[in-house]
């Protein structure tokens, strides 16, 4: 149990907590993330995932009331890195009752979390960042982009050289009748695809969950899967918005997730939603940078898209992380790591890479490159160089031609999606 103490508040505790405080914590999250319903509504909703997913990896900070002023949460995430799948903490959860802000509540959660990962043996964690303000200052560091789109589907025809096979078949149902069939196809591409998060049931409970209350005025969700002679290889997760006008319809049809395993299949998928009756315009929630609908348009420029950024990754354990990873070309440096938060992290390493990984060992000579761990989380995905921070002065190069090395040895021609908040 860790006790802090700031300006204007007396003292604090962080501590775990359990089932019981649950409502209490829930509460906290809400206001702070400002929930458009009461706590008690969403419970009903939340608890089942909660308690599928336990409560042992819960923090609450307490005032000196006993009052639950703040609260950060972990989820158990086995995750697609370079190198393999590993462990990630999924942190989510995150709030400070508004009374209680700016004195350093979420920065005593922050730590004792980070020190609580790294006792546990876990050496990343990662989340969506409600700010991109708060989070950089705890070393974690914006990792992956991903792409909204939107496109008015008069303008939504593909090539005329785009990839066809009349033999798959596109099946539209109730995503509860075909469970097993997307979770075949989500488990095939998650192998593969950097960024992506094992499903265990809990996932599929919440993410097909298909309450009114739910819907925000679109339509019920519908799944649409496309089989080959083998079985599925392809599904999109989508909900339909009706609209009027005294034109006609100018409906919308949202789509949640598209995956596909073949490239056919994504032709399949996407010649189902562009055709839809009484559609007009087709928005996707979440595409990677990457998506093959960039290639398949006729006519890429009507897609409306907006760039933003999705999963921020933290070195909970930088020279295990480092260790693990495995390189585009070898390389050997030695790096100058700061680390406030976890200051196991805090020091020099010399870094001896190829292909198949790394040896890293604490070292007291000369360093190439000083940096802070924000910009290794933000490297480490293989889609954000370290450049940028050069030239922006936030890293510093002692031995020139060291960041292009290192950008080279940590590029990835694959970039990282997650495709769904946590």
């Amino acid at each position: 149990m860790t006790t802090e103490t700031g300006p204007q508040l007396g003292a604090w505790t962080v501590r775990g907590t359990d089932r019981d405080e649950y409502p209490d914590v829930l509460s906290v999250v809400m206001e702070a993330l400002l929930a458009p319903e009461e706590a008690e509504q969403a419970l009903a909703q939340r608890r089942p995932f909660a308690d599928a997913q336990g409560y042992d990896r819960i923090l609450v900070a307490t005032d000196h009331t006993h009052q639950i002023i703040g609260t950060t949460r972990s989820l158990p995430l086995d995750m697609t890195l370079p190198g393999g799948i590993r462990r990630v903490a999924g942190v989510t959860g995150v709030g400070v009752w508004p009374t209680h802000r700016r004195r350093g509540v979420l920065t005593a959660l922050m730590r004792r979390q980070l020190a609580d990962l790294r006792a546990a043996g876990e050496s990343y964690a990662a989340l969506w960042a409600s700010e991109g303000s708060i989070y950089g200052r705890f070393g974690y560091g914006p990792t992956t982009t991903e792409i909204e789109a939107g496109i008015d589907t008069a303008h939504a025809e593909l090539r005329a050289n785009t990839p066809r096979d009349r033999e798959l078949t596109v099946q539209l149902a109730r995503p509860t009748d075909v469970r097993t069939d997307l979770e075949t196809i989500f488990a095939r591409a998650a192998q593969k695809e950097l960024g992506r998060f094992r499903r265990d049931p809990s996932w599929w409970d919440r993410i097909l969950r298909d309450l009114p209350e739910q819907r925000g005025g679109q339509g019920p969700l519908r799944a649409v899967l496309v089989h080959n002679a083998h079985g599925p290889v392809g599904y999109a997760l989508y909900r339909t918005l009706k609209k009027w006008e005294t034109t006609g319809s100018r409906s919308e049809l949202v789509v949640q997730e598209i995956i596909a395993t073949t490239a056919t299949a994504h032709v399949a998928l996407y010649e189902h939603l562009f055709s839809r009756d009484l559609i007009t315009r087709v928005v996707f929630d979440h595409l990677p940078h990457d998506t093959p609908l960039l290639w398949l348009l006729a006519d890429r420029q009507r897609l409306a898209r907006t760039l933003f950024e999705s999963l921020w990754l933290r070195l909970v354990d930088v020279p295990t992380a480092l260790s693990e990873r495995t390189y585009a070309t070898p390389f050997d440096v030695r790096l100058e790591v700061s680390d406030r938060y976890a200051p196991w992290n805090a020091g020099r390493w010399h870094v001896e890479a190829d292909t198949e990984g790394a040896r890293v060992q604490a070292t007291d000579q000369a360093c190439d490159l000083s940096l802070d761990v924000s910009h290794l989380g933000a490297a480490y995905l293989g889609q954000k160089p370290l450049l940028g921070a050069l030239r922006a002065g936030l890293v510093i190069e002692h031995t020139p031609g060291t960041v292009a090395r290192l950008d080279t040895a940590l590029h990835r021609p694959d970039p990282a999606f997650c495709g769904m908040v946590f």
